[in-house]
């Protein structure tokens, strides 16, 4: 069942468009990701959701009511900011019991509650101390209990990771997606991490300049790009100028621009098999060690590109000359794309070189 349906919501600020004609509707218990660039209307969609902005023109609803008109109280909603938003003269209880307080719930009602969130969020043993007197994950962790105490239906995190640092990010990140996963409540978060968005979410929106650019699980995203713009974004990639001019992409249209993952391309060393008919030939320009593997920059023709090469087979060197093997290419004219197969790749078996 469907508990968000977006049709063709707009805001404008001044003459520009922050959200531009976007459709999109969520599943009821989803874990979705908001990703994009800086200022591509992220934030601002997620505020329309929550009744702190206004559309200019579209609808919004809930399990089928709209509710454009509803204040933020009538929406079911709880609010996760990025600056935690804590109050920093209650403590940890008090924080997590504000909700609760305001809607004159019992007082037993209330502890039971906060205590079963403080048990929930980790945060055991931490019910009276204040604020400051906590990290900054167990803050981000206060701010969760706090908004989800009241069972709001839609849940709303905006760039709920950007404050913390990287190891106590990636630790929140697991334990979110686990709490989410318990607490059965529909969850949209804002990003512009792409490794987040890819480790937490069930389905990302990726939004650019206001508009939506394809929405879709990780792996569909990554596999599957439908524009330029998400081809681009999402993992690591080496733009081409001419697709044409790289072995086995001739059939591409001369002056075509494409976007090659790493993973599509096989460096091999002098003696390692390879498909000579199908290979460029390059020269290795740097060496990044990735702890799992080497990010390989080589050189071939005009271009350079970015490749992997396992840790398991023997090591290159810069400047060594090594053979170049595209498996395909994402090639794209305007808005459209398309996935390229190298065609020379028809030779029934390796050739050593």
């Amino acid at each position: 069942m469907n508990h968000i349906t977006v049709n063709r919501l707009t805001r404008h600020f001044g003459r520009q468009a922050a959200v531009d004609d976007v459709s999109f509707q969520i599943e009821s218990g989803k874990l979705i990701g908001l990703l994009g660039p800086s200022g591509g209307g992220k934030t601002t969609i997620l505020r329309m959701l929550a009744g702190l902005e206004q559309p200019d023109s579209g609808e919004i609803r809930f399990h089928g009511r709209r509710v454009n008109e509803a204040p933020p109280q009538e929406r079911g909603i709880g609010f996760v900011f990025q600056n935690y938003a804590l109050f920093k003269h209650m403590s940890v209880y008090d924080n997590i019991a504000f909700g609760l307080t305001l809607r004159k719930k019992a007082r037993k009602e209330i502890a039971a509650r906060v205590e079963e969130l403080i048990e929930l969020t980790g945060l055991s043993g931490l019910g009276k101390r204040l604020p400051h007197q906590l990290s900054g994950g167990q803050r981000q962790r206060v701010a969760f209990a706090r908004a989800i105490a009241p069972e709001p239906q839609l849940l709303l995190l905006d760039e709920p990771f950007a404050a913390i640092d990287a190891k106590v990010r990636k630790e929140l990140r697991t334990w979110l997606k686990e709490m989410i996963d318990r607490v059965k409540i529909t969850t949209i978060f804002v990003t512009h991490d792409q490794e987040e968005a890819v480790e937490v979410a069930d389905e990302i929106m990726v939004i650019n300049q206001g508009k939506l650019e394809q929405k879709g699980t990780p792996w569909e995203i990554y596999k599957e790009p439908q524009s330029p713009f998400v081809a681009a974004f999402i993992g690591e990639s080496s733009v081409v100028d001419d697709v044409s001019r790289l072995k086995g992409f001739e059939m591409g249209a001369p002056g075509s621009k494409g976007m090659i993952r790493p993973e599509f391309i096989d460096i091999t060393k002098e003696g390692e098999p390879a498909y000579s008919s199908a290979a460029d030939r390059g020269l290795v320009r740097s060496l990044y060690f990735r702890g799992t593997s080497w990010q390989v920059e080589v050189e071939t023709g005009s271009h350079r590109l970015l490749a992997y090469r396992s840790l398991e087979q023997p090591a290159v060197a810069v400047g060594e000359e090594v053979g170049v093997l595209i498996h395909r290419i994402y090639v794209f004219d305007g808005e459209t794309g398309a996935m390229l197969e190298n065609a020379r790749k028809a030779d029934p078996m390796p050739v050593y070189i």
